[in-house]
């Protein structure tokens, strides 16, 4: 009985191992690279920074990057304010209104990426916007706000309803009962609203492609139109992205990390 035990344990490492080399091993081997001089994947190289000196001094690149990043924050902000108050105007409404709302705010979730994009940007000709950062910010934000409802609804149906009461039995008004009695409670769901919303903003091509204004360009973009054949970028140029993708994985995995130290931190003050 031991020995079968041991065995499937030993199914269970090997089956989880071989899933995550098959997720980490692409970026693992860029992060290789990024620490060589060699300009090709598969090439020998020594040990440099060059890639990163690259990444630094090409001011076109910190330009994309920090588009990608301003982009990114604002399109947050505005997501998860809009959906924070959208997942609570949802969970206090009569239950047949609540169905109808919720399902129409999921569409977005549901819907293939593509239509959407195409379905805003041919809105925004209809009624004569043209491309600007403006459409591409509402863009984003209509992506980003579904993913904020969906990660906010559960902590409100987590959370003690008769303290709201309470609120309002006191004198206080439904605003100010919202502000001091229903966020309070929330705030762990409306901070993964809004990393989820970052995440998905620095992750989007599609809808950026459709409505960025010409001469902007987010990481996403970039990439892309870096790596079409014909295109006046080289390998050279291309290899300091091997780097950003290093530094980025590298505050992700900072992040996740500092996140569940204090998770279990705050699990065992508790205990």
């Amino acid at each position: 009985m031991k020995r079968k035990e041991i065995l499937i344990k030993c199914l269970k490492a090997a089956i989880l191992g071989l899933v995550l080399a098959l997720m980490y091993a692409p970026i693992l081997l860029l992060a290789v690279y990024s620490f060589s001089s060699a300009d090709t994947i598969g090439t020998g190289g020594e040990f440099s920074f060059t890639h990163y000196e690259k990444l630094f001094g090409d001011r076109d690149i910190l330009t994309m990057i920090g588009n990608t990043l301003l982009l990114a924050l604002l399109s947050a902000v505005f997501s998860t304010i809009l959906g924070t108050f959208g997942a609570i105007g949802i969970f206090y409404n009569k239950k047949r209104v609540r169905k109808i709302i919720n399902g129409v705010s999921q569409i977005p979730v549901v819907n293939a990426e593509i239509v959407t994009a195409l379905a805003i940007a041919i809105t925004f000709v209809t009624i004569g916007i043209p491309k600007s950062y403006f459409t591409l910010l509402v863009g984003h934000m209509v992506i980003s706000t579904p993913f904020v409802v969906l990660s906010v609804l559960p902590k409100l149906k987590q959370m003690d309803h008769n303290l709201y009461e309470a609120a309002l039995d006191l004198g206080a008004s439904p605003f100010k009962a919202i502000f001091t009695v229903v966020l309070p409670q929330i705030i762990p769901g409306i901070i993964s609203g809004f990393m989820l919303a970052v995440t998905l903003s620095l992750d989007d091509y599609i809808v950026t492609s459709y409505l960025k204004p010409a001469g902007f360009d987010t990481i996403s973009t970039y990439v892309f139109n870096a790596t079409m054949k014909g295109n006046s970028h080289t390998a050279e140029t291309l290899s300091s992205f091997w780097a950003l993708t290093t530094i980025i994985f590298a505050v992700i995995l900072v992040v996740v990390i500092s996140a569940n130290l204090v998770g279990r931190r705050k699990k065992e003050a508790k205990k």
